[in-house]
């Protein structure tokens, strides 16, 4: 099966309400930086497909490739995968197989969260990692203007996309400390698990 672990719908072990106030007004705007990030690679796959496509009838009719295409689109898919990766993370489509966790949530919920607590703050801590190795390599990105290309032919800068992949990491790292906040939360009894697959 296809799928993200995420805890079951929580609700307060008193009145059944979700996080108010300040909170849930991170939550909503944390919620909506994400879908931005999506909306913009999205756009960027969109734009992407018309560039190579353009590349290919321009190399079929006239025998004139548009220069830097292969330049483009390797940067560009690197920027797509981080800007969309926390979205697929938040909305339960991050490749996994969750046949046990479904199995175990149905009979066990509370200790279905904590497995799933456990999983988030790996993937926290994984790429809180990445986001510490790949930081040296945008600062040198931009400091010493490195591009991808061949002078008098097409350049274009890489540190871009080094920013995207920081950004990217901050979101998955955020977005896995948010799922396992949740868990914790049911694991320890502050909030009631819904039984059933989440």
């Amino acid at each position: 099966m296809v799928g993200e672990f995420r805890p079951p719908d929580i609700a307060s072990s008193h009145d059944g309400a979700g996080p108010k106030g300040p909170l849930r007004l991170l939550g909503a705007g944390f919620d909506g930086a994400i879908a931005v990030l999506n909306a913009i690679g999205t756009a960027g796959i969109f734009l992407l497909m018309i560039l190579i496509n353009a590349d290919v009838i321009r190399r079929g009719l006239i025998n004139a490739p548009i220069r830097g295409v292969e330049e483009i689109v390797s940067l560009t898919i690197v920027a797509i995968v981080f800007l969309q990766a926390g979205h697929t993370l938040a909305t339960g489509r991050l490749t996994r197989s969750d046949a046990f966790f479904d199995a175990l949530n149905r009979r066990q919920p509370r200790l279905a969260a904590g497995l799933g607590a456990v999983f988030d703050l790996t993937g926290a801590a994984l790429f809180a990692i990445l986001f510490w190795a790949s930081y040296p390599l945008f600062t040198r990105a931009w400091r010493d203007d490195l591009f991808i290309g061949a002078q008098g032919d097409f350049t274009a800068p890489i540190w871009p996309v080094k920013l995207v992949v920081l950004i990217g990491c901050v979101a998955l790292t955020l977005q896995f400390l948010v799922f396992a906040g949740r868990g914790l939360a049911i694991l320890s009894g502050l909030r009631r698990p819904k039984r059933g697959t989440p």
